[in-house]
């Protein structure tokens, strides 16, 4: 048995079983849930909860090792990908290195470190660096289109 069937029949008997759950959930109705969560009981939701985390886990532990695998088996691949990744972290540290962390107070009365608050900055520079580096490219293959 090949493992494309395996994992068929694996996301078949998943599915079966949330829906089976969705089921249960929806014959329960909100009140009921609500009445039972208020109490500290909330059964079928935390199976559902606790089925969609397996789904994910195994979900993302496929992709990574056929990823991984895909990657090994063709060497210029694996090449293209290291440097995709080498290219993303110089974005990352460029972004580290002109952010500036401020102690800033929170609206709960909590402090936010200033080791935090440049980390916050840094993820947003990231995106504002990966933002404009797409326009950019969106750009500059547009004019070369046009120039043709």
């Amino acid at each position: 048995m090949n493992t494309q069937k395996i994992i068929k029949y694996i996301a078949l008997v998943l599915g079966v079983i949330g829906l089976i759950l969705q089921i249960v959930i929806l014959n329960q109705g909100d009140d009921t849930i609500k009445l039972n969560a208020l109490s500290g009981d909330y059964g079928v939701v935390s199976t559902m909860l606790t089925l969609a985390l397996i789904v994910l886990v195994i979900t993302l532990s496929l992709t990574l090792i056929f990823s991984i695998t895909n990657l090994a088996s063709n060497p210029n691949k694996l090449k293209k990908a290291l440097l995709s990744i080498g290219a993303f972290g110089v974005v990352v540290l460029l972004a580290f290195l002109f952010s500036s962390g401020i102690e800033t107070p929170l609206k709960d009365g909590d402090i936010l470190s200033a080791a935090g608050s440049r980390l916050i900055e840094t993820g947003l520079r990231t995106f504002y660096f990966l933002v404009f580096i797409a326009v950019g490219a969106m750009l500059y293959t547009g004019f070369t289109r046009l120039k043709k």
